[in-house]
């Protein structure tokens, strides 16, 4: 690890030009200076994911219930998105780096997981957004589609802007993803459907035997 020292406020703002400049900020972004800094990043995204997955249970907003069970589903959840944050960071960085040497981009690996660091700014994002899903499963759907098309899009501007890969195959890649996640939301909805479908058939079937 590098000496450097972590400034927090240096990754709140890298965080907040992430999401509002990403082709500014991943042009000039820093691709040296050690792992501590993405690790932390990661911690500090997976834990306010964490923290919002245990909010949203403690309140009942989430498939985890509410009250004591649903507060400690939420803390194991807290634990796990730390822990799984800082695990995808690495594993992250490595996905990062087969798209970049497709594209023809920077196949320095740490510069591929401080890329993958960043990105994962939206992991908090979505956590957040989740409450839709108690509103509607269908907006719910619709909201975390709208999360990955943008992430895709942050992808894109990382891959071209910080680790210069060619813009033509970094489209088709882009465009790859973008199939694969609407071919996500649209399986997802129809099997969920077909769960519903076949719950409601055998509720039906458990009255008609009652009565």
């Amino acid at each position: 690890m590098s000496n450097e020292s972590i400034n927090f406020n240096k990754i709140l703002k890298d965080s907040r030009e992430t999401l509002l400049n990403p082709k500014g900020y991943f042009e000039s972004m820093p691709l040296a200076g050690g792992f501590a800094e993405p690790l932390i990043k990661a911690a500090i995204y997976g834990t306010l994911a964490g923290l919002f997955a245990l909010l949203w249970s403690v309140l009942g907003w989430s498939a985890m219930g509410a009250g004591i069970w649903g507060g400690a589903i939420g803390i194991m959840a807290l634990i796990w998105s730390v822990i799984g944050a800082i695990i995808a960071v690495f594993i992250g960085g490595a996905i990062m780096l087969v798209i970049s040497a497709i594209c023809g981009g920077n196949t320095d690996y740490e510069a591929n997981v401080r890329v993958a660091a960043s990105l994962m700014v939206v992991y908090p994002i979505n956590a957040f957004l989740a409450f839709f899903y108690v509103i509607s499963f269908t907006l719910g759907g619709v909201v975390a589609l709208a999360v990955s098309l943008y992430s895709i899009y942050l992808l894109y501007q990382a891959t071209i802007q910080a680790l210069k890969g060619k813009e033509s195959t970094v489209k088709i890649v882009a465009i790859v993803l973008l199939l694969l996640a609407l071919l996500g939301f649209f399986g997802g909805r129809k099997a969920s459907k077909s769960v519903r479908d076949f719950s409601d058939m055998f509720e039906e079937e458990q009255v008609d035997e009652i009565f």
